[in-house]
């Protein structure tokens, strides 16, 4: 498939002047022209293929690129694995591997197009990502982070997602603040969760964050109320 590299950088300089307005710092160019390819493919994909409902570059870069690249920055240190669990095109996994590449991702997504697509898109910019044509749950292995977002029977993958914790494992979901509490009630009561962490201003869009293992502490240390 021909790509412009042209058109990637112009994708990449939108892209910059939404985290900017997002109070987001931006990308180095390089990375941001990556972000650009990969809308490009989307947006092709997209036209013969369900992938997301957002079908334009704009609700593409606000709705999808912008959420994934604040996720990204906000998760902690000190994770080696990380599971995309029901990644559909990519959000937030394809980010995440992008933004912090000391991240082992594992892309799992078990529609074979919406698969397809993930190595297509793995494949064009050479990102460090594994794709899982598959169930997650079939994975037979932990993580040392599972991340979530817009997944069918949410409160049922989110209880799946708990399980493919490894010790202390962090779970990630992205959500809205009204759909919070069922969530968290559904992971479990083995998961102490930190404060939420606003995705986009001006939205109820945030990322819940928890930690396994840690009844009754939050992650600073302090006791959950």
């Amino acid at each position: 498939m021909d790509l412009d590299p042209t058109e990637s950088l112009r994708i990449g300089e939108r892209l910059n002047q939404l985290l900017l307005e997002a109070s987001q710092p931006t990308l180095p160019r390089e990375l941001a022209a990556q972000f650009g390819t990969y809308c490009t493919l989307l947006l092709r994909w997209n036209a013969r293929t369900n992938l997301t409902a957002i079908r334009d570059e704009d609700g593409i870069l606000r709705r999808h690129f912008v959420e994934s690249i604040a996720c990204a920055r906000a998760l902690p240190a000190g994770i080696t694995t990380l599971l995309d669990f029901g990644s559909g095109a990519g959000f937030p996994g394809l980010p995440i591997a992008l933004c912090r590449p000391e991240f082992a991702v594992t892309l799992a997504e078990s529609q074979n197009k919406k698969a397809a697509f993930l190595r297509e898109v793995t494949r064009c910019l050479e990102v460090r990502a594994r794709v899982h044509a598959g169930r997650a749950e079939m994975l037979g292995q932990t993580f040392d982070c599972v991340i979530l977002r817009a997944v069918d029977r949410m409160s049922a993958a989110v209880r799946s997602a708990a399980e493919l914790l490894g010790t202390s494992g962090r779970l990630a979901i992205l959500t809205t603040t009204a759909a919070s509490e069922e969530l968290r009630s559904a992971a479990g009561p083995n998961i102490a969760w930190s404060v939420p962490i606003s995705l986009s201003p001006g939205t109820d869009r945030i990322l819940l964050l928890g930690v396994k293992g840690l009844l009754g502490a939050k992650e600073d240390g302090s006791v959950l109320r």
